[in-house]
């Protein structure tokens, strides 16, 4: 498996562990808001800072993001990410 296809992985595996924590009663509401609005943001067409402007224009995408996740993930109890990775493991070795 070359470096593209196990970064690949990495993200679906991430994105199934989020999913299911945001699944999880014991995620704060908080949590899951920011989680989903990371999402919406990241399907969005609209962004805060247009990508036209020179440097600035990926601000949002690299800097805002990342730190919304990772508040999120700060948020978000130790147990239920482990489960949920556990859970995420799980249903990749079914497969």
């Amino acid at each position: 498996m070359n470096r593209f296809q196990r970064i690949w992985q990495r993200l679906k595996q991430e994105i199934k562990v989020y999913r299911l924590a945001m699944a999880d009663p014991r995620t704060p509401k908080a949590a899951k808001w920011l989680l989903r609005f990371a999402l919406a943001y990241l399907l969005s067409p609209l962004d805060l800072i247009p990508d036209a402007i020179p440097i600035l224009g990926l601000f949002d995408e690299v800097i805002l993001l990342p730190a919304v996740l990772w508040i999120a993930r700060r948020m978000i109890p130790g147990e239920v990410m482990r489960e949920c990775r556990l859970r995420a493991a799980r249903e990749n070795a079914n497969r």
